[in-house]
């Protein structure tokens, strides 16, 4: 299975929070084909810069730093997350479903509307 990592859940990776149970560390660790959207990097900073996400200046940096592989955004994710129901408005998380949904991958959150989307999940 392909995972995707919500923005969230690289942040707890980052900072090896208890949020991620030690099976899903595990399983971050470990499995094949963990991937970090570009979103992510820019959600962080983003945040960062209004005060919304709290962390080190060179979060960002981590996130790009990362051993997993990277995921760019593509115009057709662009299209697709323009494309989603209005179930949320949150820019990057929409652009994170269309990617998991074009990609086939599933994606890694805790978020409790996401599995709204018609889009693989697996909640942490």
């Amino acid at each position: 299975m392909r995972l995707l990592l919500d923005t969230r859940v690289v942040m707890w990776w980052i900072a090896d929070a208890p949020q991620l149970s030690a099976s899903y560390k595990e399983l971050l660790e470990t499995g094949p084909a963990v991937y970090v959207s570009a979103v992510s990097a820019r959600e962080i900073t983003v945040k960062q810069f209004l005060g919304g996400f709290e962390g080190p200046g060179d979060l960002a940096e981590q996130v790009r730093d990362l051993q997993f592989r990277r995921l760019s955004i593509t115009a057709a994710h662009g299209v697709r997350a323009g494309r989603l129901p209005r179930v949320h408005s949150d820019p990057f998380d929409r652009i994170l479903i269309a990617q998991a949904q074009a990609e086939g991958m599933a994606l890694v959150t805790r978020s409790p509307w996401i599995p709204e989307y018609d889009v693989q999940v697996v909640q942490v």
